[in-house]
């Protein structure tokens, strides 16, 4: 992920003013940036074409730094992330998690992964991700079949571009975080297509708003998670499980 131009913010998040977006990323993201995520986000723009990169939904940088803050303020040592694209998410959270964390990272596209491979390896915390090269359906059930690992992670990120598995993720994820844990969900707000009448949606558009409403309208009767839903990085919505 690149560092944001006024010309490609919107791209990035739902805030209406360019110029401010760019002033909360000068002024309290990139300062605090750390070093090989910034190398992550550049290295990820200028092979963005060459190879061609998976569809994931990379995070920007202020959608990393928010994740940043919530892995801490829950302590999360065990993570799940599907979706993994180069890996900006997964080098976060592993600087993010103790010594002994864990990252289940989840994702078919392995070149992407690869990418980033090896600023993750330069950065030293590679021995804290677990990159399974799968579709993360099959995974999941893998992993729900067991016991023990029932309630055993803290803090799940989804970080796809399209949300058509998000209601079977979640599904299997509510079993796998613990109580009191967070599901976090990205692109969720389909570029604010959610808000508009299906004929003033591009068609090519039209599947995916229709899936983000009708995963959060089945999300939002569920009793089992509190519910936040951020107009962040094209839609965060954060689900705790409550029970």
């Amino acid at each position: 992920m690149a560092s944001m131009e006024p010309s490609s913010i919107a791209n990035e998040s739902l805030l209406q003013s360019n110029e401010l977006y760019k002033y909360i990323l000068e002024t309290t993201v990139y300062p605090t940036e750390p070093a090989p995520l910034k190398e992550l986000r550049d290295v990820t723009t200028s092979n963005n074409n060459n190879p061609p990169l998976d569809n994931v939904g990379i995070t920007c940088p202020l959608g990393g730094q928010y994740i940043g803050m919530l892995l801490k303020l829950v302590n999360a040592k065990m993570v799940i992330e599907i979706g993994v694209s180069t890996g900006y998410i997964t080098l976060l959270t592993a600087l993010s998690i103790p010594k002994d964390g864990e990252i289940l990272a989840i994702s078919p596209y392995a070149k992407s992964y690869e990418l980033g491979l090896p600023i993750i390896k330069k950065a030293g915390v590679e021995h804290k991700i677990n990159f399974i090269d799968s579709e993360a359906l099959p995974i999941l059930d893998q992993f729900t079949k067991d016991k023990l690992n029932l309630g055993s992670f803290d803090f799940a990120i989804i970080n796809e571009a399209q949300t058509n598995n998000y209601i079977d993720y979640y599904k299997r994820l509510v079993k796998l975080v613990k109580i009191g844990g967070l599901i976090c969900f990205s692109n969720t707000l389909c570029e604010g297509y959610v808000a508009k009448q299906e004929q003033d949606v591009l068609e090519n558009k039209r599947y995916f708003r229709q899936q983000c409403l009708n995963f959060t309208k089945e999300i939002s009767q569920n009793t089992q998670v509190e519910l936040c839903h951020l107009p962040l990085s094209n839609g965060f919505l954060m689900c705790k499980r409550l029970y």
